[in-house]
């Protein structure tokens, strides 16, 4: 999910006289810490093994030799916290820095960032109301970690709620338009051995920066079940994980109404559901009792129950999709249960983003695998093409592998068994780790994968095409810089652009953009007309070149008129 500057100040402007009449208000909710009577309140003293490894009694952090850390942590929900701050403090700090620095690089202007605080603490005025206080007080002892450099948005703790919520706040400032998830599961006839196995890409990008230091925690909570999740520094929350009885989850934002106060981020919500349900009903109950703030699909897979199911759930409804007469579920960034059949901005968003097109090509490849492997399911994860094969330019929104994914995993539920991806994006090795074995381990300077079962790297990450692409990446955003700062880009910049991506639309988009706001109108017009040649991601912005081709032969047509004459 990208986070997009137009969004945010639009949305932060409309709510600025409400803020200041409200802002007194929302500063004394916010200052209430959770309560910390019957946690155990020792602080931590980790060892430092060398730069890559700390220890504080069984709990543990590794990077391992694919560059993943892996991190140990058990106790009662204060220690969790506070010995996860301890063992991953400068991850924590790098991380805030850079999500909170690609804010700055998104909202430059220091007087928009002021209304973009004021915003986030009037939005998030109940946030802490909605969150279960186990979690608060495992918060709560994370962000005695935190750093004080960002105090000027919020306190510690403040910053620490808020960025459990980026996910969901992120979806909802930018109107839902998401670059999407992509998720799917198969069991029974439709895998080699019958067992269930699903596959996710998680698909949320806010910098190159935050997704270099990915984390595999495994918990070991004083209650309820012991769980593991991919995730990064400063986030307790979970977005793809397992427990110790198979039961697995993965969330897919969906698109509703743009709320207009913060309650249950959804990462919370699955956290729960992992520490406290072990069956499909017993996570449909825990879900039922949140309220959540956007939409999402809540993908859940279980052992014990064999087969996978959606939670879809909404500020103002609340949805279960099973599939009948099938082995095999998919779900992308659309509601498919009766609960939506007519809400009109679920079929809004399958009309008008690239939700439908990836939940026909992940149909498409698993029908094309008839008996689904882990490695199988890593093939269709990493997959670059459109349908039917097509090539679609290298980043485009519709491909499954949209090269940019912060993690992809895949699980094998009734066996505790799971793969998670190793940068860059899914291209590196898949490494494996077995739940089985991980919670009764004794030896926090050991790594927990299982080398004989990685699933080797895609050796595209070698090719000519990779390279392109990420010159490609970084010219383009030189490129989007120097149009909104109306300067001058020199042809053979525009030339290298096109080279480096040809097939994808968005590289004679930005072209076009620059020729027409230099009103070169007839290199416009043949930039947008290329552009309308290839798969454009979204219905969006297929309008919006249309607008353009519109707007210039209008011009056009001025021009020659006034030279008739």
């Amino acid at each position: 999910m990208k986070l997009t500057n137009h969004r945010i100040i639009q949305f932060s402007y409309c709510l600025w006289l409400f803020f200041i009449l409200v802002s007194c208000g929302t500063i004394r909710s916010l200052k209430q810490e959770p309560s910390l009577i019957g946690y155990n309140s020792n602080t931590p003293e980790r060892i430092k093994v060398s730069d890559s490894n700390f220890v504080y009694k069984k709990n543990s952090l590794l990077k391992n030799k694919y560059g993943l850390w892996e991190l140990y942590v058990e106790g009662d929900a204060f220690q969790i916290g506070l010995i996860t701050g301890s063992l991953t403090q400068e991850l924590l700090i790098n991380q805030e820095k850079a999500f909170l620095s690609k804010i700055d690089d998104l909202v430059p202007s220091k007087y928009k960032q002021a209304f973009l605080r004021k915003f986030l603490a009037w939005y998030n005025r109940k946030i802490h109301l909605n969150i279960p206080l186990e979690y608060k007080v495992e918060i709560f002892g994370l962000s005695k970690y935190f750093s004080n450099n960002y105090n000027h948005i919020a306190e510690p703790y403040l910053r620490a709620l808020y960025l459990h919520g980026a996910h969901d706040i992120g979806h909802a400032l930018k109107d839902l338009a998401l670059v999407g998830c992509s998720s799917f599961a198969a069991w029974g006839e439709k895998t080699e051995d019958g067992s269930l196995i699903i596959g996710r890409n998680f698909d949320f990008y806010v910098g190159d920066e935050f997704s270099k230091e990915k984390i595999i925690a495994f918990i070991n909570p004083k209650k309820g079940h012991k769980y593991m999740s991919i995730t990064w520094g400063g986030m307790l929350g979970v977005v793809s994980g397992m427990n110790e009885h198979g039961l697995t989850v993965t969330i897919n934002a969906g698109k509703s109404k743009i709320p207009l106060v913060a309650k249950t981020p959804i990462s919370i919500l699955t956290k729960e559901i992992l520490q406290y349900a072990s069956t499909i009903d017993e996570a449909i109950t825990i879900a039922k009792k949140r309220q959540v703030f956007v939409s999402e699909s809540i993908l859940i897979g279980s052992a014990k129950d064999k087969r996978a199911i959606t939670i879809e759930v909404s500020p103002k409804n609340f949805g279960v999709f099973e599939v009948t007469n099938s082995t095999q579920l998919i779900c992308s960034n659309h509601f498919q249960s009766s609960a939506y059949k007519e809400d009109k901005y679920n079929l809004k968003h399958i009309e008008e983003s690239h939700s439908q097109y990836r939940y026909e090509r992940m149909e498409e490849l698993l029908d094309q695998n008839k008996k689904l492997t882990p490695k199988g399911a890593v093939d269709i994860l990493r997959n670059k093409e459109g349908l039917n094969n097509k090539f679609i330019g290298y980043g485009n929104e519709k491909a499954l592998n949209q090269l940019l994914a912060h993690h992809s995993i895949v699980f094998k539920p009734e066996q505790l068994m799971f793969w998670v991806s190793s940068n860059p994006y899914q291209l590196g090795e898949y490494v494996a780790y077995d739940l089985n074995t991980i919670f009764d381990n004794s030896n926090p300077d050991t790594s927990f994968f299982q080398p004989k079962l990685t699933i080797e790297k895609d050796t595209f990450q070698y090719t000519q095409a990779y390279m392109d692409y990420e010159t490609y990446r970084e010219l383009s955003f030189q490129v989007k810089n120097k149009i909104l700062a109306k300067e001058t880009i020199d042809s053979t910049t525009l030339k290298t652009l096109e080279k480096l991506n040809p097939d994808y639309w968005k590289s004679y988009y930005l072209i076009g953009k620059y020729y027409y706001e230099k009103k070169n109108y007839s290199s416009a017009l043949n930039q947008f007309n290329i552009a309308r040649t290839k798969e454009i991601t979204t219905l969006q912005d297929q309008r919006e070149i249309d607008l353009y081709l519109k707007k210039i032969k209008r011009k056009l047509n001025k021009q020659f008129i006034k030279e008739r004459r």
